[in-house]
């Protein structure tokens, strides 16, 4: 299992804290072990703990009112899940279930609001940094919302390759099986259309298959 070094003072939610306000955060952390399958937690328990991820690798998915349940992202070694227990909302908005042996450092709501209480130029500092955070994700739904779906595919691929995938001199390679009900999920659309557009992705070289792994070669200037 690669245990990642990153620790929470690397994490952009705790940018620009100083050596002893990083001393504060780790204080706090205590750590778990999750098997394949196993749920970090639920959709709709309370929003008690957050953790940072150093081993495996977890899937965040949510069940709509009409059951449909859609896959939202996937979190690698090094990046973190239960953000939301820093906000009012007080429930989990999703369900984080390990896709491998996944190890997480983590600290619950009431270490982390005495934290701040002690503390309140980190207090200051998280906001500062959910702010920023909220503009760069709300960039990258817009662009994952134009072009038609082999282009919004493609940049969905693309982001998961490069985020979660394995790096080699002519291409990133998508190490984890994802199937096309799942890509429909993140995309919103039909397992059919999937289908279509990974075929049509396929053809002009911008994706490669081989044995349901998935590459992406890297682009060139």
């Amino acid at each position: 299992m690669r245990v990642t070094r990153k620790c929470f003072k690397e994490l952009w939610l705790f940018e620009d804290l100083t050596e002893d306000e990083n001393e504060e955060c780790r204080a706090i952390g205590s750590r778990q072990l999750f098997h394949p399958g196993q749920a970090i937690f639920f959709q709709g328990d309370p929003a008690h703990d957050m953790f940072i991820i150093k081993a495996g690798r977890i899937k965040l998915n949510k069940v709509l009112e009409d059951g449909t349940e859609v896959i939202l992202d996937f979190r690698k070694a090094g990046d973190m899940i239960g953000e939301n227990m820093i906000s009012e909302e007080i429930k989990y908005p999703v369900t984080a279930w390990s896709m491998e042996d996944t190890i997480t450092c983590g600290f619950n709501k009431k270490r982390f609001e005495t934290l701040i209480s002690n503390n309140p130029s980190i207090g200051l500092r998280v906001i500062k940094n959910m702010g920023k955070r909220i503009s760069a994700l709300t960039h990258r739904l817009g662009n994952m919302a134009s072009g038609n779906l082999m282009e919004r595919l493609y940049q969905i691929l693309s982001h998961i390759a490069q985020e979660h995938g394995k790096a080699n001199a002519h291409e990133y390679v998508i190490e984890f099986p994802l199937t096309h009900d799942e890509l429909g999920y993140l995309l919103g659309a039909h397992r059919v259309s999937i289908t279509r557009a990974m075929k049509e992705l396929t053809q002009s070289g911008k994706v490669v298959l081989a044995n349901r792994t998935i590459m992406i070669p890297r682009v060139t200037s």
